[in-house]
């Protein structure tokens, strides 16, 4: 029996080492692939039965676990769209494959990085076949809430090019420095103006053209202007009209003293802006607070614009797709426009190394790794994700030789005590002789 285990036992070894070399070949194997795991093998012995005085050898067991929580290093790439995750969680995917058969619900993997460009169809897919998901955003480039633990949400990342967007002017900001002079007594009383340009709803430039008459008093200085707003899209319709005065005093002397509206919105001095209405709408103006530098001033003999600017934008075209490091897909447009498109969450589940390994570096949630939550990257335990970068293999060439060496040994004795328990069974067999 002892001889019969022995034989049983070596065997096993040869398997068991067999096995290691397996695992070993493949690490080596992937030693330059992007974003792979590596494979470690493990020994288990085997305990038959043991008693007082004797004793029969039970052999090697062995297991193998892809250590997937293990991060490679990161390195740097020219494409906008090669991802990678530093720290803990997954990119959500799914099988190009799995689109181009019209899957309703097509299935939900994770990877750490891809590289991810856009096919002829549109959709940001990596070199291995598979799509980026996404939670797509509205309009106004918000993301709506949704389910963590679902991906029933998820759609695949697809850019439309041919897309032409426009952003409509809802604040502008109008600062000019005005002539103290031309509010004392005997001044002309001359009128400045000014040209805002906005952009409608339909990304159509317009204007608004601010006029600044100065009250001249009988006597002394009044330190009061007025402003007129025109809104030249409704054939110069006077929007709004407010007086500013402005304060005298030594330690406050050019800024603004009171802001009184006689048309449009009230004045706000928490924000120092009112709103008037154009014909697309509300537009927030920015005037400046009360007594605080950086708003309108009244100084000296020059008139002179300070800062005459608004948001929005003119209608432009798609060019250029980047991923920050919160995980949100943005879209530049020619105009200059930067508009969210979707937000790519990061996949964790609590035992990574529990995930089903599939090709291409994804990854599948299985019993022994938990269920999945969709974090927002950078929120909970989970990383950043980084952009122009990839995950490098987590093989180390030096281990993995060492461990073949070693293998290789004990391949090796274990086919010795093969071969020593077969002189001795021969041995046994010429005792009858």
């Amino acid at each position: 029996m002892t001889l019969s285990s022995s034989m049983n036992a070596g065997v096993a070894g040869l398997a068991a080492n067999a096995t290691r070399l397996g695992s070993i070949s493949d690490n080596i194997a992937n030693s330059g692939t992007f974003g792979y795991k590596r494979v470690e093998t493990d020994f288990h012995a085997m305990v038959v039965g043991s008693g007082k005085g004797t004793y029969t050898a039970g052999g090697v067991r062995t297991s193998t676990i892809r250590l997937i929580d293990k991060g490679g290093p990161l390195v740097t790439t020219s494409n906008a769209t090669d991802l990678a995750v530093r720290g803990r969680g997954m990119l959500p995917v799914t099988p190009f494959a799995a689109l181009l058969a019209g899957q309703a619900n097509p299935p939900m993997l994770m990877t750490t990085t891809g590289s991810f460009h856009i096919d002829e169809l549109g959709y940001l897919k990596s070199t291995s076949g598979h799509v980026l998901l996404g939670w797509p955003a509205a309009a106004d480039g918000s993301v709506p809430e949704q389910s963590r633990v679902s991906s029933a949400g998820l759609q695949p990342v697809r850019i439309n090019f041919s897309q032409v967007i426009g952003q409509p002017t809802t604040a502008l900001t109008l600062l000019a420095n005005l002539p103290a002079t031309e509010t004392i007594a005997g001044a002309g009383g001359d009128p400045h103006d000014l040209t805002i340009d906005y952009f409608d709803n339909l990304g159509v430039p317009a204007s608004i053209t601010a006029t600044f008459t100065p009250t001249v008093p009988a006597a002394g200085a009044s330190n009061e202007w007025t402003l007129e707003l025109k809104d030249e899209a409704q054939g110069g319709l006077v929007i709004g009209d407010y007086t500013l005065t402005f304060d005298d005093t030594r330690g406050g002397g050019g800024t603004l003293l009171s802001v009184a509206d006689n048309v449009g919105g009230a004045y706000d001095p928490a924000s120092g802006s009112f709103t008037v209405n154009v014909a697309g709408g509300p537009i927030q103006v920015q005037v400046g607070r009360i007594g605080t530098a950086g708003g309108m001033t009244q100084l000296s003999d020059i008139f002179s614009p300070i800062q005459l600017s608004q948001d929005g934008s003119a209608a432009g075209t798609i060019t250029a797709i980047e991923v920050d490091e919160n995980g949100f897909v943005h879209a530049q447009f020619s105009t200059g426009l930067t508009r969210v498109l979707y937000q790519v969450p990061l996949v964790d589940v609590p035992n990574p190394n529990g995930l089903q390994a599939l090709d291409g570096q994804t990854y599948a949630v299985s019993r022994t790794s938990g269920a999945f939550y969709l974090w927002n990257a950078g929120d909970g335990p989970t990383g950043e994700v980084v952009s122009f970068a990839r995950e490098e293999s987590t093989t180390d060439i030096a281990a993995e030789l060492t461990g073949l060496i070693t293998t290789q040994r004990a391949y090796s004795s274990n086919a010795k005590v093969i071969q020593t328990v077969d002189e001795m069974l021969q041995e046994t067999s010429n005792i009858k002789r």
